[in-house]
């Protein structure tokens, strides 16, 4: 008699609540789960040479198409000053009363350009590079702080213009100079935070890139890059409440900070009170707050 062989009934498919543990038993993962906030500074931290690599690159290959080459670097912010300065200082006057006017001028400048371009990099860093994103695997927040690294090290090149000028225009050497490496510091962690913060946003809508360039001009405007915060806060006419956010802008903050320690006309008289405090505040808030509510949408970048 042949024998008829009965072919055992196929395992029923697990649950969708069992998915979970079955993976759990297999060691399987989410694949681009978003790690724990330690595991991610700890993937950041060792990525910290490739940050530094992108954003040299970045830097280089700006202006590899121009003609006169990386001198753009330092040309685009004098530029922009001599804009200004014929503009708001020779037009509209606001360079009575400000001594060192130049030196004053051009410090805000170079100080504010830094916050801008970070920023303005910072909201196209996920939506402008999603080939990237998508095709390799780290940590998403090397890139916005990769651009603000690149604005650092653009800055740096423009302080050395900053430096001819301040001495061609009587400025002396002084230890104060000493005080621009915690100011920069402190902005540099200030700007990375807002570019975390304008990446996410960005990476879920594109257009905000396009918005930003209006909310930035704004902003130098209240931000004395041109004229003198202390001279307007000495007309009793503001209100207390415009006072206070005229004093405690973080663009002006750090751009007083950098007068301050750079051109010796401009006193401590002239600053905010409990200015390094309020500078640090702004630092912590937006560097940690805006390191986490980035990392919160890790796994989301890329996708959709």
């Amino acid at each position: 008699m042949s024998q008829v062989l009965h072919t055992p009934p196929p395992a029923p498919a697990p649950a969708d609540d069992d998915l979970p543990a079955l993976a759990a038993r297999h060691g399987l993962a989410v694949s681009g789960a978003r790690p724990s906030l330690p595991e991610y500074i700890r993937q950041l931290w060792a990525r910290r040479h490739f940050i530094n690599a992108f954003a040299t690159a970045k830097l280089t290959a700006q202006y590899s198409q121009a003609k006169l080459g990386q001198l753009w670097q330092v040309m685009n912010p004098l530029l922009n000053a001599a804009v200004y300065y014929f503009i708001f200082g020779m037009l509209l006057g606001t360079s009575h009363g400000v001594p060192d006017f130049v030196p004053f001028l051009v410090t805000g400048v170079f100080i504010w350009a830094f916050t801008q371009s970070s920023i303005m990099a910072g909201t196209r860093a996920i939506s402008a590079n999603l080939g990237l994103v998508r095709a390799l695997h780290f940590p998403r927040a090397a890139l916005p702080i990769s651009f603000c690294l690149q604005q650092l090290q653009q800055l740096l090149f423009s302080m050395a213009a900053l430096i001819v000028i301040l001495l061609c225009f009587g400025v002396p050497v002084s230890m104060s100079w000493l005080l621009a490496v915690p100011a920069l510091l402190l902005q540099f962690t200030f700007n990375a935070g807002v570019s975390l913060v304008m990446a996410r946003m960005g990476a879920k809508t594109p257009d905000i890139a396009q918005l930003m360039p209006f909310i930035l001009r704004t902003w130098m405007y209240v931000s004395g890059v041109m004229w003198s915060i202390d001279k307007v806060l000495s007309h009793d006419d503001l209100p207390h409440w415009a006072m206070t956010a005229l004093q405690c802008n973080p663009a002006a903050v750090y751009i007083d900070l950098m007068r301050f320690a750079l051109i010796d006309s401009f006193h401590a008289g002239q600053l905010p009170p409990h200015v390094w405090l309020v500078a640090t505040g702004w630092a912590l808030l937006a560097g940690v707050g805006g390191f986490i509510y980035f990392w919160k949408a890790e796994e989301t970048y890329g996708r959709g």
